[in-house]
């Protein structure tokens, strides 16, 4: 396992970080910080075809289709400058890190002519549509179901949680194509429009104040034959193959915006006092070892060539980030004390640690809930008898 960068590597990151250091002291300056994915929506789609500009916006694909080819190691580079430069979170992230590398690895010829490009000059917005009132972490309980009709797949139900679909273009949908279908059989993976009659985007207010997820609501909404990746009734295998893209080389970008949460814990526990209580000084100490045990780990997983299947590694990565980052949002909020608990500004616009605490909420449910995951574990990763949960 790889735990150092080449001098090459070094002069890269160097690269990377006068570049986007230099656009958050300028033209792009009243973005840096924001934490909140519908912060000035308008500017982070501005930014989104900035970095396409300049060829940083999907650097991990073929140069055909907007990237650079660049290596592991770098891709992993400039995940971790990107969140050291305190650059908001890609407003693109489901296309360049999810619908692209789906594309690209299950895609026709064709369907990577008609998408990817967008999705590199970050002129088209994905957002994911897995998730249902009564199918959120087990996707294969799925209801939305889709049928051919006159040439196109015409799609009836419902999704929720879906991140961003109220500034997005289009979205891929978990579908039930095959009538009587249980579980994993009979899926579908489309890609559909969503500014269109059939589709209807509701916002969800959060906790923290927030509003990126919506409620999708599909009624006779439409899209061409040709519109899956993969095949017809593949769907599940491309979701997996989606999902295993997840645990990607983001991971490492992600930690490195749990390494600016951790610090700022530790500036306001030496700033308050709360440093000098030895129990708080352990749970952060904790912490430290946690998230370096998590970058090892990381680098373990990504040392695997294949990223279009989820091994042991990826599978276990996801339950301990987030256990790790929930108990990281407790911490924050026992240094600050009451002093947390309220806000100087309006409509919940909470700092960075009082927002931690109430996002890391969710840590442990989107994505496959950890009680999902160590099912994963069990039967994926070990090989135990599976779980009855459907017929065959």
């Amino acid at each position: 396992m790889k735990l150092g960068f080449s001098q090459a590597d070094e002069h890269f990151r160097q690269e990377c970080a006068d570049w986007l250091n230099g656009q958050m002291a300028g033209e792009f300056r009243d973005i840096k910080g924001i934490t909140k994915l519908t912060g000035s929506p308008e500017r982070r789609k501005e930014w989104e075809k900035q970095l396409a500009a300049h060829r940083w916006s999907c650097i991990g694909w073929p140069e055909q289709w907007g990237g650079r080819n660049a290596t592991l190691a770098e891709q992993v580079i400039f995940a971790e400058e990107y969140a050291r430069a305190g650059v908001p979170g890609r407003v693109n992230h489901i296309g360049i890190e999810l619908a692209g590398p789906t594309i690209l690895t299950f895609g026709t010829e064709e369907q990577k002519q008609r998408f990817l490009p967008g999705i590199a000059a970050g002129e088209t917005i994905f957002c994911q549509g897995f998730s249902e009132p009564n199918a959120g972490s087990d996707l294969a309980g799925v209801r939305t179901k889709g049928r051919l009709e006159d040439g196109e797949w015409v799609v009836n139900g419902q999704k929720i949680w879906t991140s961003l679909a109220h500034i997005s273009d289009w979205i891929f949908v978990v579908t039930r194509t095959e009538e009587g279908s249980q579980g994993p059989r009979g899926l579908t993976f489309l890609m559909m429009p969503i500014d269109q009659p059939g589709i209807e985007i509701r916002g969800i207010r959060q906790i923290n104040g927030d509003a990126e997820f919506n409620e999708t609501f599909f009624t006779d909404a439409r899209c061409p034959a040709d519109s899956y990746i993969g095949g017809v009734g593949e769907g599940w295998k491309i979701a997996m193959g989606l999902l295993a893209f997840e645990r990607g080389v983001s991971t490492l970008g992600q930690q490195m915006g749990f390494r600016n949460e951790l610090d700022e814990i530790v500036a306001a526990a030496k700033a308050n006092g709360a440093a000098n209580d030895p129990l708080i000084r352990q749970r952060i100490a904790r912490a430290e070892i946690g998230l370096r045990l998590m970058r090892y780990g990381a680098l373990r997983m990504l040392s695997n060539t294949d990223h279009s299947r989820m091994d042991g590694a990826a599978l276990t990565y996801k339950i301990q980030w987030a256990t790790w980052r929930r108990d990281l949002g407790e911490l924050g909020m026992d240094v600050l004390g009451q002093a947390g608990e309220v806000t100087a500004h309006r409509d919940y616009e909470w700092d960075t640690l009082p927002n931690l605490f109430l996002f890391s909420r969710a840590d442990t449910i989107y994505g496959g809930t950890n009680q999902i995951q160590r099912n994963l574990i069990a039967e994926r990763g070990l090989g135990l008898p599976r779980e009855p949960r459907w017929t065959a």
